[in-house]
């Protein structure tokens, strides 16, 4: 089943979940890893590079995983949960999308503030920002404790899910895995 049902999410929201945990996993991994090559080295700027347009395609794909959101059910948790597990279950998206979404956006905004080019898979996107060296400092302080927020969004997130399979043992983590093929 490609869309959500209320029993489970669909092939569709499935893989965009776990593709962007894996780009996020190289994305961090390429900015956090940089520095094994020295500053003005291709290597290092390559690492950037590739952080860039990994963080601009978690951005692009954020949008598809809301519309779908959007247009299809989410699946209900099964045992229901208590009214404050809840409300954390319904906030826990807001955070973690705001995140997806921030964090590349400031990205954006530092390189257009820094006069830099955007790089995208061979496009150059547009500055979103003049050159501006007190801006891009601003907008490097933000992107860089987002990414640090980030870290226990991701760590909070992947808690939660093994709370739920193991001490609630609900349906929460087995409706976001790959259906088993009988």
């Amino acid at each position: 089943m490609l869309m959500n049902t209320e029993q489970r999410y669909g092939a569709l929201n499935i893989g965009l979940h776990w593709l962007t945990l894996l780009l996020m996993i190289a994305v961090y991994a390429l900015i956090e890893f940089r520095d094994i090559f020295p500053k003005g080295d291709p290597g290092r700027d390559l690492m950037k590079q590739w952080h860039f347009m990994l963080g601009l395609l978690i951005f692009a794909l954020v949008w598809v995983r809301l519309f779908l959101r959007a247009i299809s059910p989410t699946p209900r948790i099964v045992p229901e949960l208590p009214p404050m597990l809840s409300l954390l279950a319904k906030l826990a998206p807001i955070a973690l999308y705001g995140f997806i979404i921030l964090t590349p956006l400031f990205g954006w905004l530092l390189l257009s503030a820094g006069g830099k080019p955007v790089p995208f898979f061979g496009m150059t996107l547009p500055a979103l920002v003049a050159p501006d060296p007190e801006l891009k400092k601003w907008f490097k302080e933000i992107h860089e404790t987002l990414g640090n927020i980030g870290y226990a969004l991701i760590a909070l997130h992947a808690a939660a899910t093994l709370y739920h399979h193991h001490v609630r043992k609900d349906n929460t983590l087995t409706m976001m895995l790959p259906q088993q093929r009988d």
